[in-house]
């Protein structure tokens, strides 16, 4: 779904202001204003592109950023984007882009490419394929009982590289949605989980709403 443009009133419209991507592609983020010293490392996370135009951008996110808070968000096909939060959503964010003309006249070109290639992909050879689920916000639930939310990356029949506000090690068990496995490596914005069996591919979708039990 694409949200309707409340894009800053400092934002320049041109000729190119009314093109727009709309589709699932995984980025990452991070919310400059979150961290206690200067010296504390931001932390990134993984989260998926839902639709940009050269303005703004919707993203479906693990932590969520509030109202008029700044967003450095980077996604293989745009490049880093600086953003600020126009409006909080349940499962993410709309952000407007800081652009000046030129470089947003750079921008509209990379979403005119992307919209002409988006179907040129190379075919996933796995035993199980990754996807992006449609609905990629879930639940995680640690051995304590301890819940919190957490974007999936992707998921297979065999595993999933989760985003979340903590970075489980090597080895922990634990369950994502209702499907139990264990943390097998960390990514540059998560973990990534082996399941104990492998799920039915049309199930995967349902499991990761559901409750572990």
């Amino acid at each position: 779904m694409l949200y309707s443009s409340t894009a800053s009133a400092g934002a320049r419209r041109g000729p190119d202001s009314n093109v727009r991507f709309v589709g699932a592609l995984t980025g990452c983020y991070s919310i400059s204003n979150r961290r206690s010293t200067a010296d504390e490392a931001l932390q990134v996370y993984a989260c998926r592109l839902c639709s940009i135009s050269p303005q703004q951008a919707v993203i479906i996110a693990p932590i969520l950023a509030s109202h008029s808070e700044t967003v450095v968000a980077h996604f293989k096909d745009f490049g880093i984007l600086r953003t600020k939060v126009a409006r909080e959503l349940p499962t993410g964010f709309v952000v407007d882009i800081k652009l000046d003309e030129q470089e947003r006249t750079k921008l509209a070109a990379k979403i005119r490419w992307k919209k002409q290639n988006a179907n040129s992909q190379v075919p996933d050879k796995r035993e199980f394929p990754r996807l992006l689920p449609r609905h990629p916000r879930s639940v995680l639930t640690l051995a304590d009982g301890t819940r919190m939310p957490c974007f999936v990356i992707d998921i297979s029949q065999s595993g999933a590289a989760i985003s979340a506000a903590i970075l489980p090690g090597k080895g922990t068990p634990l369950a994502l949605g209702s499907m139990v496995g264990r943390v097998v490596r960390r990514l540059e914005v998560g973990f990534a989980i082996e399941f104990i069996q492998h799920y039915p591919l049309d199930e995967l979708e349902q499991r990761l709403t559901a409750s572990a039990g």
